[in-house]
């Protein structure tokens, strides 16, 4: 086993927005770099693990404005429940702090004057999108459309998410503003630019490194610089929720800047209450090492534009930046409606923590791939490696050991060339650690797993015991099977330091490092054994899932679409009613909410049907409606109706309608949209 030289690090993970409890998709990226930390600190290496609640933005603004409450007041109740549900998954940040804060600000202000001063800042007159009837100016991610690269619809204004295209919102084909649902129009605006491609040549140098990036985002960066790099809008005009440029009336920080540098003002925060020298570690020059992950959808600002800002600022670069793929929910994206919109919270309330970051360590890979979350899948892994396997070693051993040799392991191993064998394999996993290759760490360590039960189940103890005169074989073979228990479970210490915590506690051993593998456990006395996992219960599942419906809130933004059916407007029935009464129950199981129309258009061989793009409150869905030949499109367009948004999908032969919108009348040319009185705003329930 090879013993390694202390390493001095830093690490970071992308910044959960402040507008929103964390979701299981944060906790993918959460989760993997806790335990890439953990194996670090276990391997004796220095390694400091710092975040931020990113706490700046038009997001951020209109939230409280629509809760009624200051930004402030927002970010704080934001903040301190991310807080508690990474905390709930075991994340061993060493601080976590708000972009929004005394030292985020400091630095901001600092690497914005030294960009300043190095002349890599200009002013530019713009043409900007403006929503007339929110009276604002329009983030890029506030305007939609379709790409004018690749053509994929309802596309953000800055980036494509099908091609990977960059762009501005005025790019956009067909754009409207999230904000209103009404086309945007064009108004000048003196923004500030940071010359990204005065950094050309050193980002080219510094991103083909060798080992400084994956292969497939060293592809995609070349794509980039083979485009062409364009100097980066640093600058939003106010109304905006962040920190004010100095010398500026009315300017503030592009949440893209100050993000970012949350980083450094999360460290700067840390280091001041430690006593820690900030500049060990990111002055130029430095020997301590730098990593950030993140996730594939914001690789630009992190291998182009952040490391650019560093140095044009005088700071150092990041050693490396690690990617990884989004998560899926039983091979989809996740969805309120279907139940798998899953927050972490819930997760909580539901099934242990670790038992999902063992799952996900077993799906994550060095690559950029998606992740899949199949429940099913799941339950059978965890229940099979964790229980079935894992713990099961610990359980057939213990009872031998407390009943036949009162609670002590022998002096010596019967097959000590076992325990070296599986001793060996350290510097396997470590490696995979490493490298980042999770599930090959736990195929791995599942491989030995089979092997120690193998053993136990060869030797037969229980058999053994029967005879008092081989008490003592008995107690050799146990002791081998606590050993090698003992060495799986330091090997998924990063992954499950829980279960590591109480196999420490019931062996009666302080808390194992990387170097302890070396020796065995002779002589010693073991305490009484508990179980250190239980089966998971598949109703507990369907509970989770059950939850995740019914805790859906019309303020909240989904994952992704939520597909329901489409059905024709209802013909108009006499005055008294011809259908049976329904409860009020029956009736609370229809999800009405209000919807925003973004777009209309025709159906191609349809002569009734118009497809209609709705916003309800931040998801869009598509919808077909019978309305043709009562509305032309361009009359829809901004309109707020009545969505029914739990139906079933339903497969047309013109695509998939996600919904039913509410209208009344005969039908034909006397058919009537329904819609809300004012005040009433997209993703409100109607009660």
């Amino acid at each position: 086993m090879t013993t390694p030289n202390r390493r001095t690090i830093l690490v970071t993970c992308a910044l959960p927005y402040a507008n929103g409890a964390p979701h299981l998709g944060h906790m993918v990226e959460h989760v993997q770099t806790d335990i890439w930390v953990r194996f670090q600190r276990l391997r004796g290496h220095d390694c400091l693990f710092v975040c931020a609640s990113d706490a700046h933005g038009t997001p951020i603004m209109l939230k409280a404005r629509q809760e009624g409450i200051t930004p402030e007041q927002l970010i704080e109740r934001v903040g301190a429940e991310q807080r508690s549900d990474f905390g709930g998954f075991d994340i061993s940040y060493d601080n976590f702090h708000t972009t929004h804060s005394p030292e985020s600000r400091e630095v901001t202000e600092a690497v914005y004057r030294r960009l300043v001063e190095g002349g890599h800042i200009r002013r530019e007159t713009i043409r900007q999108a403006y929503d007339e009837q929110a009276k604002m100016f329009l983030p890029d991610r506030y305007v939609r459309g379709t790409c004018p690269r690749c053509g994929a619809l309802d596309q953000y204004g800055d980036s494509c998410e099908n091609c990977g295209a960059t762009y501005t919102p005025a790019d956009l084909k067909d754009a409207v503003s999230v904000v209103s649902g009404t086309p945007p129009i064009q108004r000048d605006s003196e923004h500030l630019f940071f010359r990204l491609g005065d950094f050309e040549p050193m980002l080219r140098e510094w991103t083909s490194a060798e080992g400084r990036l994956q292969p497939a985002v060293t592809a995609k960066l070349g794509e980039w610089f083979s485009a062409g790099l364009r100097d980066w809008d640093i600058s939003r005009d106010e109304p905006y929720f962040g920190f004010e440029i100095p010398g500026e009336q009315g300017k503030y920080f592009y949440v893209w800047l100050d993000a970012p540098i949350g980083y450094l003002g999360s460290f700067l925060n840390y280091c001041r209450r430690t006593g820690l020298d900030f500049d060990r570690y990111w002055n130029t020059g430095s020997d301590a090492e730098v990593y950030h992950f993140i996730g594939k959808d914001i690789v630009y600002f992190h291998t182009l534009f952040w490391p650019a800002v560093l140095h044009g600022a005088g700071y150092r670069p990041p050693t490396s930046v690690f990617v990884h793929g989004f998560l899926t929910v039983n091979g989809q994206k996740m969805s309120k409606s279907r139940g798998t919109f899953i927050t972490a919270r819930s997760w909580l309330e539901h099934l242990p923590a670790e038992y999902l970051r063992y799952f996900f360590a077993s799906r994550l890979g060095d690559g950029v791939d998606d992740l899949d979350l199949n429940l099913d899948d799941f339950v059978a892994k965890v229940n099979s490696d964790v229980v079935g396997k894992l713990v099961n070693i610990a359980s057939r051993c213990a009872g031998f050991i407390a009943r036949g040799s009162a609670g002590r392991l022998a002096d010596r191993l019967p097959d000590p060339g076992l325990y070296d064998s599986f001793v060996a394999a350290a510097d396997s996993i470590a490696d995979a650690y490493e490298s980042r290759d999770l599930a090959r760490v736990v195929r791995e360590v599942m491989l030995l797993t089979d092997r120690a039960n193998l053993y136990i189940d060869q030797q037969k103890p229980w058999l053994m015991a029967k005879d008092p005169a081989r008490a003592a074989e008995v107690q050799g073979v146990c002791t081998e099977g606590l050993n090698l228990f003992r060495v799986l479970v330091l090997y998924l210490k990063p992954i499950m330091p829980r279960l590591a915590a109480g196999a420490e506690k019931f062996l009666r051993l302080e808390a194992q490092q990387w170097a302890d593998l070396a020796r065995p456990m002779l002589g010693n006395e073991i305490g009484t054994y508990e179980p250190l996992a239980t089966r998971v219960d598949p109703a507990a599942v369907k509970a989770l899932v059950n939850a995740s419906v019914e805790n859906l809130k019309p303020t909240e933004s989904p994952a992704t679409t939520a597909q329901a059916n489409a059905a024709p407007a209802a013909t108009p029935t006499p005055a008294a009613p011809t259908l049976p009464a329904i409860s009020i129950e029956d009736f609370g199981r229809i999800d009405l909410r209000i919807a925003r129309i973004v777009s209309a258009d025709l159906v191609e061989g349809a002569d009734k049907l118009l497809r209609l793009t709705v916003d309800l409150g931040g998801e869009r869905r598509n919808v077909f409606a019978g309305i043709r030949q009562a509305y032309a499109p361009e009359q829809l367009v901004g309109r707020l109706t009545v969505v029914v948004a739990n139906l079933e999908p339903r497969k047309m032969r013109f695509g998939v309608s996600e919904g039913m919108v509410l209208a009344a009348g005969p039908g034909g040319k006397d058919i009537f949209l329904l819609g809300p009185d004012s005040g009433a705003e997209p993703g409100m329930k109607v009660k």
